[in-house]
């Protein structure tokens, strides 16, 4: 009897296994064009995976295996919908920059409150904030270890919370 070639194992696997593949690929993703492409896409990394191996022993499950990945890394893309699908369905673009606004006044009140807390704290908070430094870059300059680096930040923000609200009050 004569021993398969790698194409004619391909071939007899695409006949026997492409329909319960597309079933499995269209359940997870529902879409006709994407699950067709996500079984080429399989049987490509098999072809592949064929062409550096010998042999794979259960060409099925590998098949199955590989289609599985393929839907997982779709699942991860990030969806990516066009403006014109958006605003068939009724997608308004507005622009609103007041959120934005008030937060950028926000910070700068914040920035200038940071004089009043107590130097341990505006120090820290002044260098990762204002200088944009790393918390490594900080513990350095401060020869402190990065955890009181990073305990000192989140008490200096709390306590510049407290300010900013009492600030607000008068």
């Amino acid at each position: 009897m004569k021993k398969e070639t790698k194409r004619e194992i391909l071939v007899r696997a695409y006949k026997e296994h492409e329909k319960a593949l597309f079933k499995r690929s269209y359940y997870k993703v529902s879409d006709r064009d994407l699950a067709d492409d996500l079984v080429q896409g399989s049987f490509l990394k098999t072809w592949e995976y064929l062409q550096k191996h010998e042999s794979i022993d259960s060409i099925r499950a590998f098949l199955f295996h590989v289609l599985n990945r393929l839907i997982i890394d779709e699942y991860r893309k990030k969806k990516q919908i066009s403006l014109d699908q958006l605003s068939e369905g009724g997608f308004q673009v507005e622009i609103d920059d007041s959120d934005r606004l008030l937060d950028q006044i926000d910070g700068k009140a914040a920035v200038l409150m940071i004089p009043l807390l107590e130097d341990k704290y505006s120090d820290v908070v002044s260098m990762r904030f204002e200088e944009e430094m790393t918390i490594k870059e900080i513990a350095q300059a401060t020869q402190q270890s990065n955890n009181t680096v990073i305990v000192q930040i989140r008490r200096g923000v709390d306590k510049l919370a407290i300010l900013l609200k009492v600030a607000e009050k008068k």
